[in-house]
Parts: C-alpha cells; structure tokens; sequence
C-alpha cells in the first residue's frame, strides 16, 4: 500500500492515497501505521478520496472534488483537523491531484468543505468561526482547571494555567480528566498561558494540546483556533489576529465576523509502500 508522510508544525499524519474509495480502511489498520515503533508513525491518517466516492463526503461532492477522510491514531474517527486539512491540501497539490488557482481550493470533511490558500510554504485554510457557548474544567495532575467550551467543528476545552503553573511542568502523558456530560464524544484540551508581543497581531499565546484519540501532540489546528478565540474574547475582542505558539512552531490564526483562518507551514517529508503483513504481524504483537 502506497504512502505519503506529512507534518504541519509537528503534527504528522500519514496520507493513503485512495481516490476511488477501494481501500479497505480499519480502526486496527489506522492504529498500526500510527504506531511510532512497529508501524509508519504519526497522529492520525488521511484518507484521499474523491468526495462522491465516499459516504461520509458525499453530500459534498457537488462543492468539493476531494474528501479528508480523517482517522485519529487509535482508529477514531474525528470530525475536523486543521493541520490535517492544511497537509491534505499540499498533498492534493504536490501529487497533481489539484491545481492552484486564485480562488480557494474547496475541501470536503465530517464538519463540512473548508476552503484552502497556498502562499509558498503556507497552506491556510478557512474553517468555521469557532463558537463558544459553555464552561467546564478539566483535572490534571491534582489540579482543577476552569476552561471555556469551544466548538469548532469539534469540541475543544480551553484552559488557562494561573500565575506560578508552568506550561512546561504539565504531565501531559495520562489523558487530563473532564466532565462526560458536557463531553460525551470526548474532547480537546487546550493549555494556555500568554506570550510576548508579537508584530502585525493582536495577541500572542503559547499553548499545549491533548487530542482525544492520539494524546498529546506537537500541534492542534482546530485548537489553535479555539485558543485564539478565547485570547481575543478575553482580550475584548470579536475579531483579531493571533500567533499561536505550539511546541511544533507557530501557527497564525485570524478570526473574522464570519469565518476563521488557519496558517502555517505545511510539509510533505517522505513517500513508499508499507508491507501490510508485516505490519498487521506486528499489529498482533
């Protein structure tokens, strides 16, 4: 089976490519390529399907030739990655698979066709405006963290760290603990404090991130507009542009009356053929 690996900010994933929906795709097969020592590695895989080849993209297939079918590393399903739909697009590109033009270049996901932008080494993509509508908290490590409720496409729990708790310090390798109720698909926990200034942008956070279904990871797209989302609001502001810091790089966010943007790098670092017996052997331990 042929491969592509990717990454934005860190945030890998590896690429099948499958244009006419034929590849028997499983949750145990998705768990053995992410698996970072008997598998290819990464954070999730991206299916490459044509929209009306699939059933989840199908309804889009009249705004969108191409469906992200979008897999976390355990085998779950997600609704939304940011950084995937932004690696996704460079793939789409880089393969012939599509071609650049002045207008965005429509993709098709679980949470609706995002559009895409490709400037030399960024790829942006327009997601929907991330909405907050609740509070909860989330535990860690003996402490309990208040955080705002963002959907964006996906749920996403972001908190701020009081003064004297280092981002650093997080023990961020056990799942932080949150409310089922508000939750019951799970969440993304968000953890952030405030950077320093930033030129051309209204704001500046650093944030860490543990995604349901692949623990933490060096970047979070959809996170990275949650967090910027609330910098703004608690910064008194409906719009804005922020620099967001994950431990993979810098994502820029910008967040406008109707729509969010999604920038970075995007990065496509190697292609080949996995043995898939030797990789369902290993599966098996």
């Amino acid at each position: 089976m042929e491969f592509t690996k990717g990454h934005g900010t860190g945030n890998d994933f590896v690429l099948l490519p499958d244009p006419d929906g034929q590849l028997e795709l499983t949750p145990e097969l998705v768990a053995a390529l992410c698996d970072r020592r008997r598998g290819i590695g990464a954070d999730g895989v991206l299916r490459v399907v044509r929209a009306a080849k699939h059933p989840d993209g199908a309804g889009q297939a009249g705004e969108a030739e191409w469906f992200m079918d979008y897999w976390n590393a355990d085998g779950s399903f997600a609704e939304m990655c940011g950084n995937g739909a932004r690696v996704f697009v460079r793939y789409l590109l880089d393969t012939g698979l599509a071609t650049p033009a002045g207008a965005a270049l429509p993709v098709a996901t679980r949470a609706g066709v995002v559009r895409a932008l490709v400037e030399g080494g960024a790829v942006s993509v327009e997601m929907r405006k991330p909405r907050m509508y609740d509070e909860s908290s989330a535990t860690l490590g003996g402490l309990t963290l208040s955080g705002t409720v963002v959907d964006v496409g996906n749920p996403h729990l972001v908190c701020a760290l009081p003064s004297g708790v280092e981002l650093s310090a997080l023990d961020l390798t056990v799942a932080p603990g949150f409310d089922p109720a508000v939750f019951p698909a799970g969440v993304n926990v968000e953890f952030i404090v405030p950077g320093d200034p930033v030129d051309d942008t209204d704001g500046h956070t650093r944030m860490r991130v543990y995604e349901r279904g692949s623990a933490e990871t060096l970047s979070c797209g959809t996170g990275a507009c949650a967090v910027a989302a609330v910098a703004l609001r608690d910064a008194g502001r409906d719009t804005g542009v922020m620099a967001v810091d994950v431990p993979g790089g810098r994502l820029t966010v910008t967040v406008t009356e109707d729509s969010c943007w999604l920038s970075g790098p995007a990065v496509l670092v190697a292609t080949g053929e996995v043995d898939l017996l030797a990789l369902s052997v290993a599966a098996r331990g």
